[in-house]
Formats: structure tokens, C-alpha cells, sequence
């Protein structure tokens, strides 16, 4: 019952990695100008924020968004450099 799905870039990955990740790349600051939430932009923390997107559909999916198009394009420049 275990389906692959190559195309799907959320596959296999937690929101907790996902926020991470997207902290990592582009910091605190940076995400909340990108995602105007509060939980990025108020005291920030992984914890907080992701208490806040499990309840809280349309932000998890600005968040998600965000993640598959940083993961496209960060492929895309691992293409171009080989």
C-alpha cells in the first residue's frame, strides 16, 4: 500500500521540517515579510509556529507553497551547476 509519489514535494516531510527548513533559509525576519503571520513576525519560535499552522489551515498551506517553491528552485540551481 506504500504509493510513491516523486512529483510530490511534501512527501515523507513533517511541518516541523518544513518550518525549520524555511527558517534556516531564509531566517526569522525574512519569513515573516514573506508570510505576514504573526507567529513569524511576534516573538517567533519553531514550537509556537507550529502549534499555530496545525490549527490554522490557509497559513500552513502559504507555508507549504513557500517551501515547494524554494525546494524547485534550489533544485533547479543544483541542475544548472553540474
Amino acid at each position: 500500500m506504500s504509493e510513491q509519489q516523486p512529483n510530490n514535494l511534501l512527501h515523507g516531510v513533517t511541518l516541523a521540517q518544513i518550518v525549520n527548513s524555511m527558517v534556516e533559509h531564509y531566517g526569522w525576519d525574512e519569513l515573516g515579510r514573506r508570510i505576514n503571520i504573526r507567529c513569524f513576525n511576534s516573538d517567533p519560535s519553531v514550537k509556537s509556529s507550529l502549534k499555530f499552522l496545525r490549527k490554522t489551515p490557509w497559513a500552513r498551506k502559504k507555508v507549504e507553497d513557500l517551501y515547494i517553491a524554494t525546494q524547485r528552485v534550489r533544485h533547479r540551481q543544483m541542475t544548472n551547476e553540474k
